[in-house]
C-alpha cells in the first residue's frame, strides 16, 4: 500500500477515535491485507494523533499474528481519580484485568537484542491494571485480524491500580479474579495469563520494537495479557475488581 494510503487509512480510525463514532470497515482499497500494511497504519496513526505514547499492549506473536499496539497519554487513567471516562456501548464498558509493567528507563532501538534480563533490569514497578476495550468498527466481529491490528486490537485505553509486589506478580500465573459490581452478584473468575508467564509478551514486545527500529521509553506501561478474558461492567456503578491477594482496584467509569 502506498503511503499516501496509509495515511488516509490510519486518519479514518484516528478520526473515529476523537468522534467516538464507530463506522464500516475500512474502504477496499485501504483495507490492509498482511501484518506488515496493518502495521505500517497503526504507526501512521500514532504519527498522526499528537498524543505521545504512554504505554503498550501486547501477547505472544503467531505465525500468522504480531499483537502489540501502543496506548496514548490522554487514554491513560489513575484508579486514584474519581471516575475514569469510557466510550461506551449499550451502557457498558468491557474491561481486561492485567497487570502492567512500568518502565524505569528506556529500551531503544539498538544492534544487539534485548534479553529478559535487560528488561527486567528496566521495570520500574508493577501495578494492577484494566484495559479498557472498544473497536472503532460497527460490527468488529465481521473483521479480520489485520482490520484489528490497524485499529490497536480493540485498545480504547488503560486503568492503572495500586503498585504490587515485583516477585509476586511475576510469578502469578494464575490469579482468581472477584468482580464486584454494586446491585449485582459477585462473579468469581478462574483468572490465568494466557502466556503462562505475565512478562512473556514484554520480552518478545521489547525485541520485535528493536528489530523494527523503534523502542520502549521510562514511564511507558505495558500490559501483557488478561486473567479473565473481557466482562462487561456496567458505567454510572461502583466497580471492584479483586486480583487474588495481590489487592483490587475501585472505579466508576463514566461516559466520555
Amino acid at each position: 500500500m502506498k503511503p499516501a494510503s496509509i495515511h488516509q487509512a490510519a486518519q479514518i480510525l484516528l478520526d473515529r477515535r476523537h468522534s467516538g463514532e464507530q463506522g464500516d470497515a475500512l474502504p477496499a482499497s485501504l483495507r490492509p491485507d498482511n501484518l506488515t500494511t496493518a502495521f505500517a497504519i497503526q504507526c501512521e496513526l500514532s504519527h498522526i494523533i499528537d498524543q505521545p505514547i504512554a504505554g503498550w499492549k501486547c501477547g505472544m506473536p503467531a505465525a500468522d499474528k504480531w499483537v502489540l499496539a501502543p496506548i496514548y497519554a490522554i487514554d491513560v487513567h489513575d484508579a486514584n481519580t474519581p471516575t475514569c471516562p469510557v466510550r461506551v456501548r449499550q451502557g457498558q464498558i468491557n474491561i481486561e484485568p492485567e497487570l502492567a509493567f512500568i518502565l524505569a528507563h528506556d529500551l531503544p532501538a539498538r544492534a544487539a537484542s534485548y534479553t529478559p534480563a535487560d528488561v527486567d533490569a528496566a521495570i520500574a514497578e508493577t501495578r494492577l491494571a484494566l484495559e479498557l476495550i472498544d473497536s472503532r468498527y460497527t460490527h468488529p466481529e465481521q473483521l479480520n485480524f489485520h482490520d484489528h491490528f490497524a485499529d490497536g486490537l480493540f485498545n480504547q485505553g488503560l486503568l492503572l491500580g495500586p503498585i504490587v509486589d515485583d516477585e509476586a506478580a511475576k510469578q502469578s500465573r494464575q490469579l482468581d479474579i472477584k468482580l464486584c459490581v454494586a446491585g449485582q452478584p459477585e462473579l468469581s473468575l478462574d483468572g490465568q495469563h494466557p502466556a503462562g508467564q505475565a512478562r512473556l509478551p514484554l520480552y518478545w514486545l521489547a525485541e520485535f520494537l528493536r528489530s523494527q527500529g523503534l523502542g520502549l521509553q521510562a514511564g511507558q506501561a505495558i500490559i501483557t495479557g488478561s486473567y479473565a478474558g473481557s466482562p462487561q461492567v456496567p458505567v454510572h456503578t461502583e466497580v471492584e475488581v479483586q486480583f487474588a491477594s495481590l489487592g483490587s482496584i475501585k472505579v466508576r467509569f463514566e461516559r466520555k
